[in-house]
């Protein structure tokens, strides 16, 4: 991959300027994430997959899971209709691990903190409603179904 052309196009689909293009030089970080992340895009999904769920106000089961896009973009066809942000929020930093392992061509499910988040409620027991684990890992991509695109 030519980073000069994935930095162009990345610069047109984000409204970059010729000025802000300029601003990045060719040995900047991001020039390198921005190519190996394109490279990784067609291969990975980025999962986080309800695997302890108990009086969830979302209403979300053992099973159910978002799919991310490795730039960190819920897949909304493919993730449940409600999100509750209390459980999502918590998947910033192990989507940021992958990605920042992707970027470095490196594995990216062998990061050593946080394969597992909690959501912020911390249950009845402990003064709150409910409680949802989340395991969050980097999967082969998934198509988006062609219909009940808006799920």
């Amino acid at each position: 991959m030519d980073p000069k052309r994935e930095l162009r196009r990345f610069g047109e689909r984000v409204g970059y300027t010729a000025e802000e293009l300029a601003e990045i030089p060719e040995n900047d970080p991001r020039v390198r994430q921005i190519t190996r992340l394109a490279k990784a895009a067609p291969r990975y999904s980025i999962e986080a997959k309800v695997v302890k769920a108990r009086n969830c106000n979302s209403g979300y089961r053992v099973g159910d899971r978002f799919l991310l896009d490795v730039d960190g973009n819920l897949l909304s066809q493919l993730c449940p209709k409600r999100i509750c942000l209390y459980a999502i929020s918590q998947v910033v930093v192990p989507v940021a691990l992958i990605n920042e392992r992707l970027s470095e061509g490196l594995d990216p499910n062998q990061f050593h903190f946080m394969h597992q988040v909690r959501c912020l409620d911390v249950g009845v027991e402990c003064a709150g409603y409910g409680e949802v684990m989340l395991e969050v890992k980097a999967v082969p991509r998934e198509k988006l179904p062609k219909s009940d695109a808006t799920r």
